[in-house]
């Protein structure tokens, strides 16, 4: 990540059907790296089996979680 990248990142996880171990660790070296620069890093739309493993890890309670994308983060058709 840039230092002048944005301050805040939400990945959109409405289309992964499963995450493991490694996912996660890509997911929470992001959240670091964007932590150190004074930013934030949030997960939001999880289907049901992502949802279960950021339960089961207690990451539900580092990330802040979404049940949908955020409406700002939203590009309308034809934009």
């Amino acid at each position: 990540m840039l230092k002048q990248g944005p301050s805040r990142v939400v990945i959109d996880m409405s289309a992964v059907d499963f995450c493991d171990s490694t996912g996660m660790n890509v997911l929470l070296s992001a959240l670091k790296r964007m932590k150190e620069q004074g930013g934030a890093l949030e997960v939001a739309a999880p289907r049901p089996a992502v949802r279960k493993i950021l339960q089961v890890t207690g990451l539900d309670s580092v990330f802040t979680v979404h049940e949908e994308v955020p409406q700002e983060f939203l590009i309308a058709e034809g934009s």
